[in-house]
């Protein structure tokens, strides 16, 4: 390496410092400059949160990286770098495990067990921040000389790191970010969630959830079965000045009707049968904090009069009380369901509908985030590879291009358990249980795409049978939609009621009309 090279990788990234860079482009500048100067196939740069170490940026390495979270514990060469004062290199026949074996890009079988592997910690303002690593597929590429310039890379990047986390620090300064949902979770003991992704897709809800979160608007998050509505709400609340008081969640589908409103408002003593104390509701329970009304379309009319009246005056009664409660609650609400198409069947009120609306958020489907699906299926792997013991989890590109190419109708939760089974399967079909689990197309079981261009072929029209009217038609067509949703859901009538976009007891009222049991 001569002094020009050196100085042609290190000089674009002291320009840089000064420079109002996007955090994951500043990162992909360093990696860049890092692996011009090493003889390495794959280099990571990882963050320090708590016990657990974040990808924020790879190259070389598979997509799914950034997905996973690497428990220092778990993996002790992490552990050693993290604790160095010092660049560490580890030789190839080094007995601790290297936390990616198995995925660097198509990598060679034969070379997971060789390569080469170096790196440091990131000290910033006196304090551990993270780790660099590199990786070479061949053994012997590092050397005395290399842990030399690594060490003088460190301090540069660890100035990188530096100019990117004063930048942020501003940002979530005035977005009421991350100081108060830190509080919120020592205080009431919630682990943190966060969302992942990287699509244009994944960053403009992001962009949306930092512009409202600092507000009291109520938020109405809307999106299909799996996507994560639950997740954002948690994100809203923990970026927003109520972090440190707590969020309250309800799931209006999961309840009957009869105890909707009790549990909305609470009830007093003798107020129904089986009341026979005082009990307080969500919206008290949540005073101060975030309320979280999940399936709102779920709720009955009658409730939700009583709803707006809190939504207006902030004021409630109990169930069977005849004493007012004053609440301050930011309401956040969640749907899968066209909330307008609701209110012109006459199942929402237009003014609650209007109410809820105010800042609209919508999560897009798993299907229009593009790469973000192995982003994904890599914390699920990871997830999966810690609860398991395995040494090493991967997928091979036949189970990544399956993931790229189907269509997930049940989004992220569908993402989440498809990955569970096929750990299983993988395991299954392989004695004795490898150090490297490799997920193969076969493990994933899913269906074949679509060639392009072909589009799906509407199901016929049923026929009306001889003699049989328009109504009669009609009627023998719900009575076996409802009869295919319920055998769908296993009897599940709350199930087969959403399925069909149905509420649950309109759904009662047609089959008793169709003559179902």
């Amino acid at each position: 390496m001569t002094t020009t090279e050196w100085l042609r990788a290190l000089v674009p990234l002291v320009a840089d410092l000064p420079q109002d860079l996007e955090e994951a482009e500043r990162y992909r500048r360093l990696l860049q400059a890092l692996r011009s100067l090493f003889p390495c196939d794959a280099v990571a740069l990882l963050k320090l949160d708590g016990d657990t170490l974040v990808p924020l940026a790879v190259d070389g390495l598979s997509r799914d990286v950034l997905g996973r979270r690497f428990r220092v514990a778990e993996h002790p060469r992490l552990a050693v770098l993290l604790q160095g004062e010092a660049p560490q290199r580890f030789e190839p026949g080094s007995p601790l495990p290297d936390p990616y074996d198995g995925l660097l890009e198509s990598p060679a079988p034969e070379a997971l067990d060789v390569h080469d592997c170096m790196g440091c910690a990131l000290v910033v303002e006196g304090q551990p921040w993270g780790v660099l690593t590199l990786d070479a597929l061949q053994a012997g590429c590092f050397d005395e000389r290399h842990l030399e310039m690594l060490d003088a890379f460190g301090k540069m990047a660890a100035a990188t790191v530096a100019a990117a986390t004063r930048m942020n620090r501003l940002a979530l300064q005035a977005r009421w970010e991350h100081t108060r949902a830190e509080s919120y979770r020592r205080a009431w003991g919630q682990p943190e969630r966060k969302l992942l992704g990287h699509s244009a897709a994944a960053r403009a809800l992001q962009r949306d959830i930092d512009l409202v979160a600092a507000s009291d608007l109520t938020v109405l998050i809307t999106g299909e079965t799996g996507v994560g509505k639950e997740l954002v709400a948690q994100a809203l609340h923990a970026r927003s000045a109520r972090a440190d008081r707590p969020l309250v969640s309800l799931n209006c589908a999961a309840l009957p009707d009869t105890l909707v409103e009790s549990e909305l408002f609470g009830h007093v003593r003798g107020a129904f049968t089986g009341a026979v104390s005082e009990r307080q509701g969500k919206f008290e329970l949540a005073d101060g904090g975030t309320l979280f009304l999940d399936e709102v379309a779920e709720m009955p009319l009658p409730v939700q009069a009583k709803l707006l009246r809190v939504l207006q005056s902030g004021q409630l009664q109990r169930l069977g009380s005849d004493r007012e409660h004053r609440v301050d609650v930011r309401l956040i609400a969640a749907t899968n369901r066209d909330l307008a198409a609701e209110v012109r069947a006459g199942r929402l009120r237009a003014d609650i509908y209007h109410r809820l609306s105010a800042f609209p958020l919508r999560v897009p489907p798993l299907r229009e985030r593009g790469r973000d699906v192995l982003v994904l299926a890599g914390h699920f792997l990871e997830e999966n590879r810690s609860r398991l013991g395995l040494g090493g989890l991967r997928l091979d590109p036949g189970a990544q291009a399956a993931l790229l190419h189907h269509d997930w109708p049940g989004n992220v939760r569908e993402l989440e358990h498809l990955i569970g089974r096929s750990v299983l399967r993988a395991l299954g079909r392989n004695e004795p249980r490898p150090r490297i689990l490799t997920l193969a197309a076969a493990d994933l079981q899913l269906p074949p795409a679509e060639p392009a261009g072909q589009a799906a072929q509407p199901a016929p029209a049923p026929e009306a049978s001889p003699g049989q009217g328009l109504r009669e038609s009609v009627e023998d067509l719900q009575r076996r939609m409802v009869q295919d949703a319920l055998a769908r859901h296993g009897g599940n009538w709350a199930a087969a009621a959403r399925s069909l976009q149905l509420d649950r007891a309109n759904l009662a009222r047609l089959a008793r009309r169709l003559g179902l049991p």
